[in-house]
């Protein structure tokens, strides 16, 4: 993306006096060349100061000064051909002159560029300043679709609409485009595009990949799926039960052992109960002592 360079826009035939050059014939030159204002240059053509109506009219009230050497404005805020127009209309702008003596490598006067040379550029085509933010801001500089924004121009004024990926690529979209050549500004109709978000903590876990007739739940608890929940385990351990003894009956259940073993897991088991002193246990085939 270029800009029309200082070249583009200066007036090349330039009128100049030197230092000796009296007030009366600066006067007339002026008024004949209908210009405001005339380079003041020394013997090789080098500009050294500016002489302007504002000059000849503020030596009326202050007096004393008779030629160019006295009147002018210096050092001379020069430009260089190779600037563009928003460089050279800076430099202006900073040292406040309306003005710029365009200079070559050596130095010597080549131009003259003035504001209403820069006032040129808004006479651009509007069809010229579409094509150049479709093409090089738009496609080549940052690399969007050109179906994806589109640009409208009128009378200099830039319409921007469509939608962008990133937030951060609208305001630079906007100063690019503001910066072409001729244009007057930008209105912004641009949205951009919001990725979808990713599932956030504390959200119900996803069952894809589930396969049939399993569960996707990793505790236990209560639900169409598990049923209910098994009931609480005691301190420490495992339910055992009791297997079932001789002819059926159940064996008592054993004493829990003193020490940490394989069964160190399993919960408290209630202490077996002695014989009361003295009593006998009919065991089978026999009859207690005392007689039944």
């Amino acid at each position: 993306m270029g800009h029309l360079t200082v070249a583009d826009l200066m007036t090349p035939s330039v009128i100049s006096v030197q230092r000796g050059t009296t007030f009366k014939e600066i006067a007339r030159l002026l008024s004949e060349s209908d210009v405001t204002a005339v380079p003041v240059v020394d013997e090789g053509g080098r500009p050294v100061g500016v002489v302007s109506e504002a000059d000849l009219l503020r030596n009326r009230s202050t007096g004393g000064a008779r030629d160019a050497g006295a009147l002018m404005s210096h050092p001379a805020v020069t430009a260089e051909p190779r600037w563009n127009v928003v460089h050279a209309a800076r430099v202006m702008e900073e040292h406040r002159v309306k003005r710029l003596p365009v200079v070559d490598a050596a130095g010597r006067l080549v131009g003259v560029l003035s504001r209403s040379d820069l006032v040129q550029v808004f006479l651009r085509r509007d069809r010229a300043i579409q094509e150049e933010i479709v093409e090089e801001v738009v496609t080549r500089t940052l690399r969007l679709s050109p179906s994806s924004v589109n640009v409208e121009v009128s009378e200099g004024l830039v319409t921007l609409s469509g939608a962008v990926h990133s937030p951060d690529t609208v305001p630079l979209l906007l100063r690019l485009c503001q910066s072409v050549d001729g244009v007057v500004d930008v209105v912004d109709h641009l949205s951009h595009e919001t990725p979808a978000e990713d599932a956030r903590p504390g959200t119900a876990p996803t069952t894809a990949g589930k396969e049939e007739g399993t569960s996707t739940h990793t505790e236990w608890g209560s639900c169409h799926e598990c049923g209910p929940a098994p009931p609480p385990l005691p301190p420490g351990g495992v339910i055992r039960r009791g297997t079932p003894g001789r002819r059926g009956r159940a064996s008592a259940p054993r004493a829990a052992p003193s020490g940490p073993g394989p069964r160190s897991g399993a919960g408290p088991r209630p202490p077996r109960v002695p014989p009361a002193q003295g009593a006998f246990v009919a065991s089978r085939g026999s009859r207690a002592r005392g007689g039944w």
